[in-house]
């Protein structure tokens, strides 16, 4: 999502709602949108409770489609972009990534998961467009199966992390999808951070779209979440219980030292610094724009399932972080095909018993937002042809070479 430097309740600038605590936000059409779903002030005015609205960023990879290695054109892309309106994509955007051979984009918000898709898509066209014109190719994968040589946008923030994470910032070339789901306050967020944690494993599962890098198969399903792992405060988080808990860590963890600023806070699940909304930011970007949707009809679910049984006071799940690790690694390695980590008992199980056992917790939100059809398909897709991982694994064996991988994924990119 574009950036807006916003304010927090208990930082300053707190306020009260009629939903309750909320953070201030920069006023503007796009905020609103954001804002009307808002269970409180809908119930007060006597109206339905709306759906929760949704947003979408991805990190797309940009590469040379001669030799499938990453192309630092990052710049040229964005600024053919700039002019986003005269495309049609809708209110989302493009936006520049820690290194150069990267951009991220941003769909605009909307209670309808085929909106979000329709402009997801529009947006892989406008930057694959915009990379032509540069001499590149756009693909939506989540690591450089050929090795690229690591350079750094020149903005003095990511400069910065390259100062004091070097080889990290260099090395860590991953492209993730990060679901915005929108919440009525900060406690709603955390009731709903604390109990999908032990979920977003399966998540992680379902999008797997990175076995191959720098040159090799590296045997995981998703190795873009191995590479993740080495930021410091990435990964699953210990449960909260309040906002100011969780706000707490936050400045603990700035005030450290060690990271840049609270953009760094690489948490699996996190409030958003600048929308009222929980960012579920486990997932690789998929190839297929129908995997996306999927995996966003899911997190909307997770988060609509969770806030109401926070609501209720039900308890929260109580798996420890350093199991969830594991679940995790199970999950990037595995991805579907294999097993995965049971969220209530922590043992393994087949991964589609899990699958089965997710979309069963959170049916009722599925079906309250007309996406349990969208998943149940989605689900069957996954069974029949598995994830983007699956896919480059299966042209890679066809003619054992990478550049054909990566050439493949850019015609899947923008459906060709």
């Amino acid at each position: 999502m574009p950036r807006r430097e916003v304010g927090r309740s208990g930082g300053g600038s707190a306020g009260r709602g009629l939903g309750g605590e909320y953070r201030r936000f920069a006023v503007s059409s796009r905020f609103e949108r954001w804002v009307v779903p808002c269970r409180g002030a809908a119930e007060l005015f006597g109206q339905t409770a709306a759906m929760r609205t949704v947003g979408v960023e991805e990190e797309l990879l940009l590469v040379d489609v001669h030799t499938g290695r990453p192309r630092s054109v990052a710049s040229q892309v964005i600024a053919t972009t700039d002019g986003d309106s005269m495309h049609g994509a809708g209110e989302g955007g493009v936006e520049a990534e820690l290194q150069r051979y990267m951009v991220e984009t941003q769909s605009s918000v909307a209670s309808e998961l085929a909106e979000v898709g329709e402009e997801l898509r529009k947006w892989r066209r406008v930057v694959a467009s915009a990379a032509r014109e540069a001499g590149a190719g756009v693909a939506a994968i989540g690591t450089a199966p050929v090795a690229g040589t690591g350079l750094i946008s020149p903005a003095p923030r990511y400069q910065r992390m390259a100062e004091r994470f070097g080889p990290t910032a260099q090395e860590v070339l991953t492209c993730g999808c990060h679901v915005h789901v929108s919440v009525e306050s900060d406690q709603e967020g955390i009731g709903a951070i604390d109990r999908i944690r032990v979920w977003l494993p399966v998540i992680l599962a379902m999008s797997a779209n990175s076995p191959f890098c720098d040159g090799r198969d590296t045997g995981y399903a998703s190795y873009r979440s191995q590479l993740w792992m080495r930021w410091p405060s990435a990964g699953p988080t210990d449960t909260f219980g309040t906002p100011d808990a969780y706000h707490d860590l936050v400045h603990s963890m700035v005030e450290s030292g060690v990271l840049l600023d609270d953009g760094m806070i690489y948490f699996d699940a996190r409030l958003s610094r600048h929308y009222p909304t929980v960012e579920i930011r486990v997932a690789d970007v998929c190839v297929d724009v129908e995997d996306t949707l999927l995996v966003a009809a899911l997190c909307r679910a997770l988060v609509e399932t969770t806030a109401a049984e926070a609501a209720r006071g039900d308890p929260v799940p109580q798996l420890p972080t350093s199991l969830l690790r594991l679940a995790a690694w199970r999950a990037g390695h595995d991805g579907v095909g294999g097993v995965l980590v049971d969220p209530v008992s922590g043992r393994p199980r087949p991964w589609i018993e899990v699958i089965r056992d997710l979309v069963i917790y959170v049916h009722d939100s599925l079906e309250g937002s007309g996406d349990l059809e969208r998943v149940e398909v989605g689900i069957d897709r996954l069974t029949r042809v598995g994830t983007g991982a699956t896919g480059q694994r299966r042209t890679f064996a066809k003619t054992g070479q990478l550049l054909d991988v990566v050439v493949e994924a850019i015609r899947r990119t923008t459906g060709r």
